[in-house]
């Protein structure tokens, strides 16, 4: 019995347990294996998702109801003239664009899915609604004090007489609901546990930069009118010789006056500072929830500024609105390469 005992047939190697062999075997074969095999997908850890959670996400989601069903309804009554944001099927798809995201999005927080990336969104799209919010306040209410040519779902309109309608009332309801979700996911947002393996943090000084230099151009773009008119040009009759004669066009952002000067600058702020602090929320689809906020909102503004164009005829397209198109499709592309990296882990290294 003591000689089989030691035959290295049966024991491998004498000395060693059955059982050490066996770990050290598994160990040797899981370390060749993982440095020749593909890294397994970034692991999530989601805890129990708060009741303030959820009430964020349904705040969120009934500001994509009323933000879409604001689309509709006669938005204002400006000198006799009845405006409405939607004229046709296009005009209608484009205007859809942020209620149908912040619908999408507060449907899955209220569910209780990814938590922290409706959170980031809702906090972002809160940050952006609060400027919003006192721009539209300022054009239901304070528009006639200063009259000036304003440029409404594409109308050239002066703001000598404005009445409200109920589409500018729901919209108005709808920033309300944006400001109420993003100040409650701001508490809830420490209490609600999600984590992952950290895939991300070597990307996220690049989507850092990316996103600051986004935030500023966008801006700058919005510094000016997307949708203005053309310079006319005169024939002097005496002459001969033509003339370009400067139009009166659409304020731009910051060149309202009183409560819609603050909301410019308010938006602006908010803008820029979203941009750089969304590539460092934790986890990575917080991330990409807080760019995704980003992205949605520069569309929305973008396609808004191409429907006014080509809506009516007294309207062109200018540079700074196609400029902010392109910014927001560059925002949509960080969006989508922080949801689909899936570098950076040891296995990778």
């Amino acid at each position: 019995m003591p000689a089989r005992d030691r035959d290295p047939a049966r024991t491998g190697e004498p000395g060693r347990p059955a059982a050490a062999r066996t770990s050290a075997a598994r160990r040797s074969g899981g370390s060749r294996a993982g440095a020749t095999a593909p890294s397994a997908p970034d692991q999530l850890v989601v805890g129990a998702v708060p009741v303030l959670a959820r009430i964020c996400g349904v705040l969120l989601l009934l500001a994509g109801l009323a933000g879409a069903a604001a689309l509709f309804p006669t938005y204002l009554v400006v000198g006799g003239v009845a405006v409405s944001p939607v004229r046709g099927v296009p005009s209608a798809i484009a205007s859809l664009v942020a209620p149908v995201a912040s619908m999408a999005v507060g449907a899955g927080l209220a569910l209780g899915r990814v938590p922290r990336l409706g959170l980031a969104y809702a906090a972002v799209t809160g940050a952006l609604a609060v400027g919003r919010l006192l721009i539209e306040l300022h054009r239901g209410q304070g528009s006639t004090t200063r009259p000036a040519v304003e440029v409404l779902a594409g109308e050239l309109v002066l703001t000598s007489s404005v009445e409200t309608g109920a589409g500018w009332v729901l919209g108005v309801l709808a920033l309300g609901l944006a400001v109420l979700a993003g100040l409650t996911a701001f508490a809830a947002w420490s209490r609600t546990v999600m984590e992952d393996g950290g895939t991300l943090d070597p990307l996220r000084p690049v989507l850092a930069g990316a996103a600051a230099f986004l935030g500023v151009a966008a801006v700058l773009a919005l510094a000016l009118p997307s949708a203005d008119v053309p310079d006319r040009v005169v024939t002097d009759p005496l002459t001969g010789l033509e003339v370009v004669v400067d139009q009166e066009g659409p304020q731009a952002l910051l060149e309202r006056p009183g409560l819609a000067l603050l909301g410019g600058l308010l938006l602006a702020g908010a803008l820029v500072l979203s941009a750089v602090v969304a590539p460092s929320l934790r986890p990575r689809l917080a991330a990409v929830g807080g760019l995704l906020a980003v992205a949605v909102f520069l569309l929305d503004t973008a396609l808004a500024g191409l429907r006014d164009a080509r809506s009516s005829p007294e309207l062109e397209w200018t540079v700074p609105g196609a400029g902010l198109l392109v910014l927001g499709l560059g925002a949509v592309g960080l969006t989508l390469l922080a949801w689909r990296w899936r570098r950076g882990s040891p296995a990778e290294g």
